[in-house]
């Protein structure tokens, strides 16, 4: 918003005036411009260049050769003599309190030489001009400028005119508005001239020139500088001496801040936990912590004033030491009150120190004198407030008042005030607080004699202090000097939290302070503000110092009012000239009787929140409004203003009552981003009543960084009434910098209206005409040249636009305001022209569409582009997501509008008027609009602009979050805001610019742009749904649905609809057809033309460019003529048209009936139509038939079918049981047949149906192919599955299935493996969400999208794991087969919301696991799919969490099968599973063969043969056993199996291998030896192969070297001890080398008849086979029955084979009370040495044995892999805290990942909690221990988690990560969500340590401890075991030694690793027991201990008693 200024001095522009001309005028004004005349100024300005630095110029001279050194050479020499201005600021710091006389001894010369160096090495600079900033005003535009050595004088008398005039009117404004002063002023300051004329000659510095300079020299810098002394924290000892005076204590808060050589410290609170500190005659100590400042220069003390009468402080003296170099001390001598009522009532103080305690360094004095005007009212009441700045600092703010009579009109008051010496002066902050009755002010200058340095400074003012006056400001910077330079404006929102109480009427204040603290802002009051609860309150604060980034933020209050506490949320800060927004979180009170009392607080920036935003630099803005009757005008006026590099917003002018007047200069600051040379300008005004006519003289635009200053010159009306009629207008820009303005020109605009019926509108219709050079903006068409009603049918109206010319015009932007009755309109064309042109060069925009809400696409604007081919391909469509808050009262009545701004060029303000999602009612609370908005190609969003009209009942708008999806770029942009727009809360604003806080890739379409003409012939339209696909050579695009709000499709007519889909390259063949709904369905296509851009080479004429010579110049115009142009070949986009004719119905009763057609293109010669002979065999098993309708595709070599309907065959009945039914189906081509999909819709009463098998007959070259299938497709058979993926098979397999005829099932045998090999098995577990109504009753249909196909729409009827599908947060489990579509790129899922009421579905996630591929994928959704919720969307479109990818070894296909013997009763019901083993004791999972009751009830009947096709892991190529058993459940449970056969594929070749494992027992527990498990080994293998001549061979293959079956005897003693002995149940797994024996439960003991009792040995048997050498076993017990407990003493295993020995020492309780509770246990043989596994050793971070890197790090490239490898691996300490809000907690996986310097990170730390614990709860705090990289020194940490939901939402309240090895551990205070739909939208968030409070912790040696449990009976123990470590530094603390299951057993050996304390050279170690557990003694061997670097080992054997301890000395 520009900030109005009505009247100011001259500004800048002054400088260059020649004095000749403005000499005397000057001399007359004396007093308004201060520094005496021109001429004067001009040559102080020269000396500057020379004089202006020459302190030291040899100090000067090193600077700048170090400079020069680092920055290397620069590329414009004239820097040199440049950078000496800003030198001379460093040199200042130094030279603090040197006296600036010295500066006339010493000599010049050399920075002179040095000067006129630069200033001959500069080739092309004008030698007029010395000022350095004129030099770099004009240095970047002389370039451009083309005549490089244009006469610099010339251009100095084309601008003086100007200035001359803007002065004399701005003068007599002046006069106007000001009675003439007494010139009692200008004599005083005439005097003190003459008087100190001597002292100030040659010294005075213009610091409007160097901080001119200061500015543009400003470039971001990428280095943050954190790496600098300063930053490293110091402790100070601060000791403060209270004097022994009456009253001297004091109870207010004591503040303290130290000035020094490399900066300033924030105030620091000192704060004591005593109360009697700062009482009278009191010595107090503090310790800080804060940054290092480097040597001490002055010390500033003071206090808040709070605590009531006791406020009053007599300090005596301050004593401050750096810790760290005790030696330095600085003794600051004070003496003096802080007080509001004793002594000089400042409470503020600059103490200057020393080193020398009987020092008393003097302060210097400065005396002020302050002049108020001579007019009416211009006096003040209020607290007149100033704050020095030197180059030293500053004196901080002193209220400048001795009596009531202060600051009266006309008067001088003069003030003292000491302060240390700040060196030269550089600006004053002056202000009021505006108290009072009559507090505004108009002051004239002030003058400040500074007595130390013996100089004058002036400060011009010449201003009002007042809220209602000229600009609204109570407080100024002012620059020393004439010059008054851009002040730079801060934009300062101030938040007040939403607590109860939390506002405030006090006076707020604030201070912002640059970097390392040493420049600041003085003390700005926001004024003005409300500062109420849960409102933000938005000040601009205009400084003339350039301190952003700020390094941190005071903010405070006066406490002066009732109810003066106030609750401070967050402040922000933006500064548009650096474009740098930065975030203060305060979250306190500042309230005397809260928390710590304080009312004023020091806030420091989150660093990660920083934003760059874009840059704005501020211009000057004058508008003169003529002086003619009635010129004035009290509309609201806007502009907007051209560059050659873009365009700026449109700039809303405040128009206060008296702005715009007859007469009137009106000053305005407005800020711009950087648009290059200005161009042109349009300024309009909105109102069209009689009275608002404006007349408007000249509009002049000054850019105050570089003075580059344009006037457009306007000098007519702006009336309806007036001239054209016209209230916009656009002016050219004239000036020094334009050589040639461009011209204004007319435009003649024809808008034909269609002659359709109905195509007029009475809406208000607008018009943008777009050219190279701008545009027109948008423009009413109000007054059409030759029709009075406009835009009736078949009219064609003409309007004039007046604009700055546009070049060459490429669009047409037109549309209507949607308003009136019949608003809706057919727009044939737009013509454009100049005026005065011949109609037949006109160009033409066609359009031939409607612009209305109910027709078409619904838009009601357009984009047009010139006529010619593919108008609709050119513009790129943004789809808008607008998601409105669910707050109460969020939703809106008004209208939204959006602005994006892109990298090529920002769109205009474009209202969104049509939904694509049609809810009735916009902007509801909770719900989400999708707009779609076409426009020309802007390039990569960078920002967006959003708001509303505020128009309606309820304008006001919660919004929380835009999604803009560009697919044409692959693009989509998230843009986060919560937060209200609206006039009533926050900030008040209702429109806002957002940045996006993602950018996401999603899968690039293109457009195309497909015609359809529909035949005209009786009935040839349709009311059907029409649809089409697109193949090209690079693959296929979706079905696309072609249909728009019109009628489409009637008799006649041509559509054109534009489509984004995927590029399929080359298009061939398309498929188009209806699904033959709605009445009179047939449909007559005549043609279809698809149209698409494309890169080709094209013929386009250049001009050659002809090298000047002089021989030739006299042939030049012949020249000229004939050799003008050349052709040459661009790759251009060029748009390519694919045409397909059709001709012929689409009708149920025409022709061939058929509703589906398939079109080549014309031009395709290669494919041709073919027909395909579909034979369709449905099964002879009982009730195989179907009813249902049956759908089939065919996939070849080249395409698809499409999905086709089996409708017409060879009987009237089709799909009966045993049937053969035949199809025929017309399509392209397919070449080789690939795979056949075939299914049915389940319609129809008993709908399943078996398939035997499909064949299909190529006509074209009588081909068959082979689809076996032999399974069902039916919910309640088989896997459930309605559709199945076939492929064909070679007619040897069919052959051999024939020849067995009498073996029927033969046949299948050999399929079914195939099938399963070729295709993909698809476990699908979907999630329906815990929300109340989240389940359906729709029917829910899916289709997975692969990187080559899709499997088409899948029907999901039959879930595994419920009847009633899709209930509220069930988990619904599917299956589903595909054959080759590729990886898996998305999901479509959906429903056809049918059900009732219930049809809304809350859908949480999906995920996919994919055996046969090794990976699961989880896409998550967390939305409804309800017309009724959120954009009312039901089918959706998922894409995988790359987070939560899961990736394992994939499974192979085994084709298993049982024969069940021909024996009484050999068949069971009960659960059958089989193991497979192979080689080295590969094995798989455990796995049922049967999925359900139904399965297990139909299988393993007696004689029968069963075969089942399961996917496993991979054992190898040699199955060497497997184990197959049941559960023994259900009736007669006990099986007698004859043989298992299994097959699977050979790894190459065509072919299988069959393995047979013989088995004729019985599987029983009443039978035999009453196993129901039993071990196998093959016999025999066969092999199939095909041949080459296509027969099947086949060998058989005995296997010889079979593992033997072994018999192990197992011994189990049950110990000796109280209650040892069990009655549960105890099961036994034996794991050798090649295998395990499976879970055996321990039946029958041979020794006793009661097992497991107190004391006794157990011996079973267990048969099995070969297991090789034993090394571990695992017990465990079911703990039923009474006494379940059980204390296990050892298990022997004694092959009876082989005739060893395996002895397993136990000792331990396996018990849900004793020691650990746990009754599963394992245990290894003695003397084992690999590595032992505990039972819950999962894959947690234990990164110390991998030192690779893990899945995630695949991302960077591989040279970065090598460098990462290398870092050694340290633990880190994480530490998450939850917020406490309501939906804190999150179910997901939390990861950090921690940054170092130079990009070194760690990889993804997953935060994985212990099992029993379920997400981060809100309010709790979890503790990690993680292994990753060491990174070096911390720089960032990225803290994130694997939930992708808006229901995966997360509050992170607190992240601390401690690094022990370094000693360090940083603290970081989040506060903020991690959630999809909460803050900012991000699921991580990487944290800046800058924002982290660093802890020195102590530092830790990783130590490797190894503990020796000795090999003696009971020697292991359960009881808690304690460590310390003694070293020559110290001890450590006690350490427990963690048991982790199975560590400090008998005979063991556990290394242990630990974070020792560095404490070394280590002495001893210390042991200790407490005695604790089942088992308290515990036998220690020995325990060495070595560092994981260096070894430093001790170890000793002892014994260790209950509650010992034992030292370990180190040997």
């Amino acid at each position: 918003m520009p900030s109005k200024q009505n009247k100011s001095t001259a500004p800048e522009e002054t400088e260059e005036v020649d004095d000749e001309v403005e000499g005397p005028k000057l001399k007359e004004r004396n007093n308004e411009v201060t520094s005496g005349d021109a001429t004067k100024r001009e040559k102080t300005r020269k000396k500057t260049k020379s004089a202006e630095s020459s302190e030291d110029p040899e100090k000067e001279k090193k600077k700048e050769d170090g400079e020069k050194v680092k920055k290397k050479k620069k590329k414009k020499p004239d820097d040199d003599a440049e950078a000496v201005i800003d030198n001379e600021e460093e040199e200042g710091e130094q030279n603090n309190n040197e006296l600036e006389t010295n500066s006339k001894r010493e000599k010049p010369e050399k920075l002179k030489e040095e000067v006129t160096e630069g200033k001959k090495k500069k080739k092309k600079s004008s030698t007029e001009k010395p000022e350095g900033e004129e030099e770099m005003g004009s240095k970047d535009k002389k370039s451009k400028d083309g005549k490089k050595k244009k006469k610099k004088s010339h251009d100095d008398d084309d601008e003086e005119p100007l200035i001359e005039e803007e002065q004399q009117e701005e003068e007599e404004d002046s006069k106007k508005k000001k009675k003439k002063k007494t010139k009692k002023g200008s004599a005083d300051s005439d005097e003190d001239k003459k008087k100190k004329g001597k002292k100030a000659k040659n010294k005075q510095v213009d610091y409007g020139a160097m901080y001119q300079k200061e500015l543009l020299d400003y470039h971001t810098d990428s280095s943050d500088g954190y790496e600098e002394e300063y930053y490293k924290k110091k402790v100070y000892e601060v000791v403060t001496v209270t004097g022994d005076v009456k009253g001297a204590g004091t109870d207010a808060n004591v503040f303290v801040t130290l000035f020094g050589e490399f900066g300033v410290t924030p105030k620091v609170h000192l704060a004591s936990k005593s109360r009697t500190a700062f009482e009278k005659n009191k010595t107090d100590v503090f310790r800080i912590k804060t940054h290092n400042v480097g040597a001490m220069k002055k010390l500033r003390i003071e206090h808040d004033n709070t605590g009531g009468l006791n406020a009053s402080w007599f300090l005596d003296r301050v004593v401050v030491t750096d810790m760290h170099r005790p030696h330095l001390r600085f003794y600051f001598p004070c003496n003096n009150w802080l007080s509001r009522e004793e002594g000089d009532n400042l409470y503020v103080r600059d103490l200057l120190g020393s080193m020398n305690p009987m020092d008393v360094p003097k302060l210097n004095k400065y005396i002020v004198s302050v002049f108020t005007a001579d007019m009416k009212g211009s006096g003040t009441d209020a607290h007149v407030f100033l704050n020095i700045f030197g180059e030293t600092g500053d004196t901080g703010e002193r209220r400048l008042d001795s009596d009531k009579d202060n600051f009266e009109r006309g008067s001088e008051d003069k003030f003292t005030i000491e302060a240390p010496n700040l060196g030269r002066l550089r600006k004053i902050t002056i202000g009021h607080n505006n108290r009072g009755s009559s507090a505004g002010w108009f002051l004239d200058k002030v003058c400040i004699d500074d007595m130390g340095n013996k100089e004058v400074y002036e400060f011009p003012v010449n201003r009002w202090f007042a809220m209602d006056e000229c600009d609204g400001k109570i407080q100024r910077d002012v620059l020393v000097g004439s010059v008054q330079p851009m002040g730079i404006v801060y934009n300062v929102q101030v938040m007040t939290g939403d607590v109860r109480g939390a506002g405030t009427n006090s006076k707020i204040h604030m201070v912002m302070h640059g970097s390392k603290g040493t420049k600041n802002s003085g003390k700005v009051f926001l004024e003005g503000g409300a500062f109420e609860r849960g409102l933000i309150d938005i000040f601009n604060a205009e400084i003339c110092d350039l301190i952003s980034p700020l390094s941190r933020v005071t903010i405070g209050h006066d406490n002066g009012a009732v109810g003066a506490g106030w609750y401070c949320e967050k402040v922000v800060i933006y500064c548009a000239f650096t474009g740098v927004e930065q975030t203060f979180p305060c979250g306190s009170w500042l309230d005397e009787d809260e928390g710590d009392g304080l009312i004023e607080r020091e806030l420091y920036e989150m660093v990660s929140l920083r934003q760059k935003k874009q840059k704005k630099y501020p211009w000057s803005l004058w508008i003169w409004t003529s002086d003619v009757k009635g010129a004035g005008t009290d509309a609201q006026v806007f502009l907007q203003i051209y560059g050659e590099n873009g365009k700026s917003d449109e700039v809303k002018l405040e128009n206060n009552s008296d702005s715009f007047e007859q007469g009137q200069q009106d000053k305005f600051i407005v800020e711009m981003p950087d648009i290059g040379k200005l161009q042109k300008l349009r300024i309009w005004h909105e109102k069209r009543s009689p009275f608002a006519g404006w007349h408007l003289a000249k509009v002049t635009l000054l850019k105050t960084l570089t003075m580059e200053k344009y006037s457009f010159e306007c000098g007519r009306w702006l009336d309806i009434n007036e001239d054209d009629n016209e209230i916009v207008r656009e002016l050219q820009a004239t000036g020094v910098f334009i050589e040639e303005p461009l011209p204004l020109i007319k435009y003649r605009v024809t808008i034909c209206t269609g002659n359709v019926g109905g195509s007029g509108t009475d809406a208000s219709v607008f018009l943008n005409v777009i050219g190279d050079l701008g545009d027109t903006g948008e423009r009413l068409m109000f007054m059409s040249k030759n029709n009075v009603n406009k835009f009736e049918k078949g009219n064609h109206d003409e309007f004039l636009i007046e604009s700055v010319t546009l070049g060459q015009v490429c669009r047409v932007r037109v549309g209507h305001d949607g308003r009136g009755g019949g608003c809706g309109w057919f727009l044939d064309k737009v013509m454009v022209r100049e005026e005065g042109q011949p109609e037949s060069v006109a160009i033409e925009f066609p359009c031939f569409r409607w612009l209305d809400r109910n027709e078409d696409d619904g838009q009601i604007v357009r984009e047009l582009s010139p006529a010619g081919d593919g108008l609709l391909l050119f513009n790129v469509s943004y789809h808008i997501s607008i998601k409105t808050g669910s707050v109460s009262g969020a939703s809106s009545d008004s209208r939204v509008f959006v602005k994006l701004y892109g990298e090529k060029g920002d769109t205009n303000k474009m209202l969104l008027a049509v939904s694509d999602n049609d809810l009735s009612n916009y902007y509801e609370t909770g719900q989400t609009d999708i707009f779609t908005i076409d426009t020309f190609d802007i390039g990569q969003i960078n920002r967006l602009l959003i708001g509303h009209t505020n128009e309606g009942l309820r304008a006001g708008w919660f919004l929380d979050s835009v999604q803009i999806s560009v697919p044409v770029h692959g693009k989509q942009y998230m843009f986060p805001s919560h937060r209200w727009l609206c006039k009533d809360e926050a900030d008040g604003k209702v429109e806002v610019e957002i940045y996006p806080s993602e950018t996401l890739d999603i899968e690039p379409l293109i457009n195309y742009e497909v015609t359809v003409v529909t035949g005209d012939l009786r009935a040839g339209g349709t009311n059907a749904n029409v649809f089409c696909q697109i193949y090209g050579n690079e693959g296929k695009t979706e079905v696309l649905t072609l249909k728009s709000r019109s009628n489409n499709f009637e008799r006649g007519t041509t559509e054109i609809f534009r489509i984004e889909a995927l590029d399929v390259g080359k298009i061939y063949k398309i498929r188009i057809y209806h699904d033959g709904k709605g009445i009179g369905d047939g449909w007559f296509l005549e043609t279809v033309d698809i149209k698409r851009l494309t890169m080709a080479m094209v013929q386009v004429e250049v001009k050659k460019e002809v090298k000047k010579d002089k021989k030739k110049d006299k042939k030049k115009k012949k020249k000229e003529e004939e050799e003008e142009v050349e052709i040459i070949e661009q790759l251009q986009e060029v748009v390519e048209t694919f045409n397909f004719s059709c001709n012929r119905w689409l009708a149920r009763d025409e022709e061939d009936g058929e509703i589906v057609v398939e079109l080549l293109t014309e031009e395709n010669e290669d494919l041709e139509v073919n027909s395909y002979e579909v034979h369709v065999f449905t099964g002879t098993m009982f009730g195989a038939g179907t009813d249902a309708n049956v759908y089939v595709n065919i996939y070849g070599e080249t395409g698809d079918t499409g999905e086709r309907r089996l409708r017409k065959g060879n009987n009237l009945n089709k799909f009966e049981k045993g049937k053969e039914d035949v199809f025929d189906i017309t399509a392209v081509d397919l070449g080789v047949l690939k795979k056949l999909r075939i299914r049915h819709d389940n319609s129809e009463a008993s709908a399943g149906w078996f398939l035997d098998r499909v064949e299909i007959v190529d006509n074209k070259d009588d081909t068959t192919y082979f689809f076996p299938c032999k399974r069902w497709l039916a919910i309640d058979e088989d896997d459930g599955q309605l559709a199945r993926e076939l492929v064909p098979v070679d007619e040897a397999f069919m052959r051999k299935g024939d020849d067995d005829d009498d073996d029927e099932e033969e046949s299948e045998t050999t399929l079914g493996l195939e099938q399963k090999a070729m295709s993909t098995t698809y476990t699908m577990r979907i999630k329906t969400g815990d929300k109340k109504y989240g389940g359906t009753d729709a029917n829910v249909f899916m289709i997975l999208y692969g990187t080559k196909d899709d499997t088409g729409i899948i029907n999901l009827k039959a879930s595994k794991t419920h009847k009633n599908k899709f209930e509220r947060a069930m988990i619904d489990e599917f299956i589903v087969e595909a054959v080759d579509i590729g990886p898996l790129k998305k999901l479509g899922v959906g429903h056809d919301n049918r059900g009732g009421g219930s049809a809304g579905w809350f859908l949480d996630w999906v995920e996919i696991d994919a055996p046969s591929l090794g990976q699961k994928l989880r896409f998550p959704c967390g939305r409804w799919l309800d017309k009724g919720e959120d954009d009312g969307a039901i089918i959706r479109d998922l894409f995988p969490n790359a987070l939560q990818t899961e990736l394992y070894t994939p499974f192979v296909p085994y084709e298993i099968k049982t024969f069940t013997s021909d024996v009484f009763a050999a068949g069971t019901d009960a659960d059958v599973f089989i193991v497979l083993y192979g080689r080295d004791a590969v094995c798989t999972q455990q796995t049922s063969l049967c999925v359900n009751k139904r399965e297990r009830i139909l299988y393993f009947e007696r004689g029968a043969e069963d075969m089942f096709i399961v996917e496993l892991e991979d054992v190898g190529d040699v199955i060497e056993k497997i184990r197959i058993g049941h559960d023994n459940r259900g009736v007669n449970p006990g099986w007698h199996l004859d043989r298992v056969e299994i097959r699977r594929l050979l790894r190459k070749g065509k072919g299988s291998e069959t393995v047979i494992f013989p088995c004729e027992l019985w599987l029983a527990k009443s039978e035999d030896d009453g196993e129901t498990v039993r071990e196998l080994v093959p016999s025999d293998i066969i092999t199939e192969k095909l041949s080459r001549d296509g027969n099947l061979k086949v060998t058989e293959v005995e296997v010889e070297d079979a593992l033997e079956t072994h018999t192990y005897k197992v011994s189990v003693t049950t110990g000796d001890v109280y209650g040892g002995g069990t009655d549960a149940n105890v099961f036994l797994t034996i794991y050798g080398d090649l295998g395990d024996t499976g879970e055996r439960k321990l039946r029958k003991s041979e020794t006793n008849g009661n097992k497991f009792e107190r004391g006794s040995v157990d011996k079973f048997t267990i048969e099995a086979v070969d297991l090789g050498q034993v090394f571990r076993i695992q017990v465990r017990h079911d703990n039923s029955l009474m006494s379940a407990d059980w204390y296990l003493d050892q298990v022997e295993v004694f092959d009876e084979d082989t005739e060893e020995v395996f002895l397993f020492l136990c000792e331990r309780w396996l018990s849900r009370k004793r020691e650990d509770r746990r009754i599963q246990r394992v245990f290894y043989v003695k003397g084992f040495e690999g590595v032992r596994e505990s039972l819950n050793s999962k894959k947690k971070n234990s990164a110390l044995t991998v030192k690779g890197v893990d899945s995630n790090m695949n991302k960077k490239s591989k040279k970065k892999k090598e460098e990462e490898v290398e870092l050694p691996i340290i633990p880190y300490h994480i530490t998450i805290c939850t917020g406490l809000e309501r939906d804190a907690s999150t179910l997901s996986r939390a990861f950090v990942i921690i940054i170092g310097s130079n990009h070194a990170q760690t990889e993804r730390l997953w935060l994985d909690l212990p099992d029993e614990r379920r997400g981060f709860e809100s309010g709790s705090l979890e503790s990690f221990q993680s292994y990753g990289s060491d990174v070096g020194e911390i720089k960032k940490v990225e803290l994130g988690h694997d939930g992708a939901t808006p229901e995966s939402c997360w509050l992170v309240d607190e992240l601390s990560v401690a690094v022990p090895t370094k000693g360090v551990k940083y603290i970081f205070a989040c506060k903020c969500w991690l959630a999809k739909d909460r803050g900012d939208g991000l699921t991580s968030r990487v944290f800046n340590v800058l924002d982290a409070e660093a802890i020195s912790i102590c530092q830790q040696i990783l130590y490797e401890v190894t503990v020796v449990t000795g090999d003696v009976q009971n020697a292991g123990t359960d009881t808690l075991i304690f460590m310390s470590v003694f070293g020559a530094n110290g001890t450590t603390e006690e350490m427990l030694l963690l048991k982790n299951e199975d560590r400090f057993e008998r005979g063991q050996e556990d290394t242990v690793n630990m974070e020792i304390d560095d404490i070394a050279p280590l002495r001893k170690m210390r042991l200790r027991i407490d005695g604790s557990g089942s088992r308290p003694d515990w036998f220690l061997d020995k325990s060495p201990l070595q560092s994981v670097p260096a070894v430093r080992a001790l170890s000793l054997r002892i014994w260790d008693s209950p509650a010992g301890n034992v030292s370990l000395i180190r040997p």
